[in-house]
């Protein structure tokens, strides 16, 4: 039986209190798509520290309002101050038809926050020195890429990582109703297939836009360097080392979620009712968003990774340097790594971290240079939830902002 509930049944979308909040954390909007559209990116206290006596907590009503406002079914959080200790948050519902509680650090797909773990990879490989940052993709997948505009010597590994490539996103070329292809599996060389049957978007290097595409070409390299399935290496490198027991790389063919998890939600068009999309195939994303993780373990992830504990500093000096991404973005200042984003916040740190969306699930958080960490998943896509573009646009800014509240709030 699928559960349906009509987005326009929720109260008029909040304001912003000033411009600059307005302005604040709505990094690239279309650097954040992942799949059919989707935006990247993430009701009951689950666990908050009470401040001072009558202290409204503000990440739980920013949460609430996610759910009560914007339309969200179920809004999961995880934030960890500069001495470590961290708080869960919960609103909403996991589940429609039974009205659920949302389970605490719930698991959530990743989308595009797998991203930063394929990065990581691949320059633990530069590292180790099987791979160059700088060398032509052509010279690990000799022959492969290649179409109208596109020439695999003339774009490098530092290209893929960085979105300057060039490269068309296959996900454009994907059915725009999810439920059309929840079932689908997707074998890597057919999403790149989708991709090199477009012109290319722009000379290599020539500038910045995001494109999935890159890191599904950044996956085939991990397999044809290291020889072993991609899911197993990001697990053995990344996943046991950090010890992330909530996270995981889906098999083949797997279609639910293992562990404790709100069920996801998405619309067959934007704005249509909402229904259960929970067990979905999710390698239509691949190397470019199919991992299964929590709030605490990505913020754990993010802070061994900044934290040095990932990448050797010559690497992760790589990692954060970055490029304007400026396309699609109103925040002065946004920038792209490889596979980081730096995103200025309200009270002058910078984010580090990334966004992700598959249909069901945005996620959106990161760390910063003084140790603050935080996590929201929400359990439907933003154009899912909205009707109109700028509808859309204002609830994928309510995920980020609540990021920016409890980092800087």
């Amino acid at each position: 039986m699928s559960v349906r509930l009509h987005a326009s049944a929720r109260n008029k979308p909040r304001s912003q209190p000033n411009k600059q909040r307005g302005r604040r954390v709505l990094s690239v909007v279309a650097a954040l798509a992942v799949l059919g559209g989707g935006l990247a990116v993430g009701g009951s206290l689950a666990y908050g520290a009470q401040g001072r006596a009558g202290h409204r907590d503000a990440v739980s009503e920013g949460a609430k309002d996610l759910v009560r406002e914007d339309g969200f079914p179920a809004v999961l959080a995880a934030v960890e101050g500069r001495d470590g200790r961290v708080r869960d948050y919960t609103a909403g519902t996991g589940d429609l038809e039974t009205g659920a509680a949302v389970p605490v650090n719930g698991q959530v797909r990743a989308g595009s926050n797998t991203k930063p773990f394929t990065s990581a990879v691949v320059l633990q490989l530069v590292g180790e020195g099987t791979v160059e940052l700088d060398e032509p993709i052509e010279t690990y997948l000799p022959g492969l890429v290649h179409g109208d505009g596109i020439d695999g010597s003339r774009i490098t590994v530092r290209n893929l990582l960085q979105h300057t490539s060039g490269l068309p996103d296959y996900t454009r070329s994907l059915p725009p109703n999810p439920f059309e292809i929840r079932d689908t599996y997707y074998n890597p060389r057919e999403m790149l297939d989708l991709a090199l049957g477009e012109k290319a978007v722009f000379e290599p290097g020539a500038k910045w836009q995001y494109s999935n595409t890159n890191y599904v070409l950044a996956g085939l390299l991990v397999e044809k360097v290291t020889g072993r399935p991609f899911g197993e290496v990001i697990t053995n490198r990344i996943i046991r080392p950090l010890g992330l027991k909530d996270t995981y790389w889906p098999d083949a063919g797997e279609r639910g979620i293992r562990g404790s998890h709100p069920k996801g939600y998405g619309a067959s068009t934007p704005g249509n009712p909402l229904e259960d999309i929970t067990r979905l195939d999710p390698s239509q994303a691949w190397a470019a968003g199919q991992l299964v993780t929590t709030p605490r373990d990505l913020n754990h992830f993010f802070s061994a990774l900044l934290g040095g504990e990932v990448l050797d500093a010559a690497e992760l000096k790589e990692m954060t340097t970055t490029v304007p991404a400026a396309e699609g973005s109103p925040t002065p200042g946004t920038e792209y790594g490889l596979g980081l984003f730096r995103t200025p916040l309200s009270c002058g740190a910078d984010l580090w971290g990334h966004g992700g969306s598959i249909h069901g699930y945005e996620t959106f958080g990161g760390v910063t240079d003084d140790g603050r960490a935080a996590t929201v998943a929400v359990t439907a896509l933003s154009s899912a939830v909205a009707a109109e573009p700028e509808e859309m646009l204002e609830a994928h800014q309510h995920v980020q902002d609540l990021v920016d509240t409890a980092i800087c709030e």
